[in-house]
C-alpha cells in the first residue's frame, strides 16, 4: 500500500452514550464539546444545533439593524 503523503492524526478520544439522546450528550458533555470535538456520537446533531443557534441568532441581529 502506498503511503499517505498527509499522515492521518489518530482520532479523537470517544465515548459512547448507550441509551442516550442529543439532550443527554449535551448536559453531559456540554454543547461545544459535543460538537466541535467529537467527545460521542452526536458531534453531528450537536453541530446542526450550533448551525442553527447561530443562524437565529444571526437573523435577529439583522432585524435589529433593519429597524433601526
Amino acid at each position: 500500500m502506498a503511503e499517505e503523503r498527509i499522515p492521518r492524526r489518530d482520532p479523537p478520544a470517544f465515548e459512547e452514550l448507550e441509551d442516550a439522546n442529543l439532550m443527554t450528550a449535551i448536559r453531559e458533555h456540554g454543547l461545544l464539546r459535543t460538537a466541535l470535538s467529537d467527545s460521542n456520537q452526536f458531534g453531528p446533531q450537536g453541530m446542526i444545533l450550533m448551525l442553527v443557534i447561530t443562524a437565529t441568532l444571526t437573523g435577529f441581529a439583522l432585524l435589529l439593524l433593519m429597524k433601526f
